[in-house]
């Protein structure tokens, strides 16, 4: 866990593909970048009750060569294009460009690829980041265990993009909602027992599959 100040600032930590825009194939290319509803809103909320908003995302396409990383650069823009009417300003972008495990690369696995922690930390570090104090946001268990492994609460936003629920400790989420609107909203306000009755929803719904 990195050694941040306890009571440094606090901070959203985003995870981009199908928690802010879209998840569509090609995820590199920022002319496909729609933000899903009520984010920007949301994001709003989060900057104007303090958080700092950073995302983190692992962005396997640069890898490989389908995308050269400079393009990363005009992802960011294109963001920043798009939440630009709502006010909001990301702090920072932190992108994982190395192959996913189990992938041959030159230097062996990374350390930043959620599930790792990497990411987060790094920022954390470079932004005076209070972890204990800050939030991950994403819509796989990757993402909350990334969140966890780093020392962040955590909620899921489940889009239907979870298909695994492989469970455990650190992919175990403060609260699952079903809209960015209400995760938001669980950060703020403390929405504990709607967020437990969605939790208890979508774990039954794990155990039927």
């Amino acid at each position: 866990m990195a050694m941040t100040d306890p009571d440094g600032v606090r901070a959203a930590f985003l995870d981009k593909d199908g928690t802010l825009v879209h998840d569509v194939p090609c995820d590199a290319d920022p002319h496909r970048l729609e933000l899903l509803p009520r984010v920007g809103a949301g994001l709003r909320a989060l900057q104007d009750a303090g958080y700092l908003l950073v995302v983190v995302s692992n962005q396997p396409s640069v890898a490989p060569g389908h995308f050269p990383a400079g393009v990363l650069g005009d992802v960011e823009a294109r963001l920043d294009a798009l939440l630009e009417p709502f006010g909001v300003v990301i702090t920072a972008y932190a992108w994982c460009t190395h192959r996913p495990a189990g992938v041959r690369a030159a230097g062996g696995p990374c350390a930043c690829r959620k599930p790792k922690p990497g990411l987060l930390l790094e920022a954390a570090a470079a932004h005076g980041i209070a972890l204990a104090r800050s939030w991950m946001i994403g819509d796989i268990l990757d993402d909350v265990e990334a969140g966890e492994r780093a020392g962040c609460h955590t909620v899921l936003v489940d889009r239907g993009n979870e298909t695994r629920w492989r469970a455990g400790r650190l992919r175990t989420p403060r609260a699952i909602v079903y809209d960015f609107a209400d995760a938001v909203s669980f950060i703020l306000d403390g929405h504990i027992h709607r967020a437990r009755r969605l939790h208890a929803v979508s774990a039954q719904a794990g155990t039927a599959e």
